[in-house]
């Protein structure tokens, strides 16, 4: 094996945080690894040693990157069928994606954000880049800047949970959510779910989901009420239990063979969100290792 040289080893070095960043900017982990490969072949173009800060120059060249790619990808969004949700990554509790501590709730947030305000909120609040750098990664001066930051700092403020759900808590309820649901236990869905609990299935348009989000407990129920009788003799099964993006979940394979994720939003005890993510496109990474089934 040919010895990793200088260049190639600092950008490895930095690799994991760039790709953090892109896909928090894009919503998209193949759309964020094009960008990092991007961002692979300009460096390479570069003299490292004529760069006096490596880490600014990647992020300034990831997020510039990204911000173009936000422009195509913007477009497709107004186009895409159905309620759109940030591809599913599943991580272990030690993963570094979650340092962040961005849940797929606050990413959904971000989407509200213009492109300026997401990468200066991103940059400076997440990842913690000087504001000097961030103003000349964006092109715009300081105070234009910590203007945009605390813009998006509003916007995203009462998306952040006030009381995180503890690991085990999060993992016990998923599994209950998961018996339930697949069960058509109404009763026992009744007791978990909170009054104003919004359900979003993201499909694509290439397999079933719903075609807007379901907002209201009762209406939650008379969802799985109906989903009840259409039951096949094919059982849901439940893959593996996963937290997705920040938040408790898990990894299915439903009735109709569609393999699925599935994440929720806790506040005080209850599921105050369901995140279903169905499109294929966005589960590409689950399909080829779904790992053991667990009953």
């Amino acid at each position: 094996m040919a010895p990793i040289d200088a260049a190639t080893g600092l950008f490895e070095a930095h690799r994991p945080r760039l790709v953090r960043l892109a896909y928090r900017m894009l919503g998209s982990m193949a759309e964020a690894d094009d960008v990092v490969q991007e961002a692979w072949l300009r460096w390479r173009r570069v003299d490292p040693a004529a760069v006096a800060e490596p880490a600014a120059y990647l992020h300034r060249t990831v997020t510039r990157l990204c911000l173009d790619a936000m422009k195509s990808a913007r477009a497709r969004r107004e186009t895409y069928v159905g309620p759109w949700l940030p591809e599913p990554i599943a991580e272990p509790a030690e993963d570094g994606m979650r340092l962040d501590e961005l849940t797929l709730t606050l990413m959904l947030a971000l989407e509200r954000l213009s492109p300026l305000e997401r990468a200066a909120f991103l940059l400076h609040d997440v990842f913690a880049v000087p504001l000097d750098e961030v103003a000349a990664t964006l092109d715009r001066d300081p105070a234009a800047v910590r203007q945009l930051a605390v813009r998006a700092r509003r916007h995203v403020r009462t998306e952040r949970p006030r009381y995180p759900v503890a690991r085990d808590e999060g993992e016990r309820m998923a599994r209950a959510f998961f018996a339930a649901s697949s069960a058509g236990d109404l009763a026992g869905l009744r007791a978990m779910l909170a009054q104003d609990v919004v359900l979003r299935s993201d499909g694509g348009g290439k397999v079933h989901a719903f075609r807007n989000p379901i907002v209201g407990l009762d209406r939650v129920l008379r969802l799985y009420a109906g989903l009840l009788r259409k039951l096949t003799a094919r059982p849901a099964e439940f893959v593996r239990p996963a937290w997705i993006d920040g938040l408790p979940g898990y990894v299915s394979r439903e009735r109709d063979a569609v393999l699925q994720t599935t994440a929720l939003a806790i506040a005080d005890g209850r599921i105050v969100a369901i995140y279903i993510t169905r499109n294929p496109d966005k589960l590409t990474r689950f399909a080829a290792a779904p790992g053991p089934s667990v009953h």
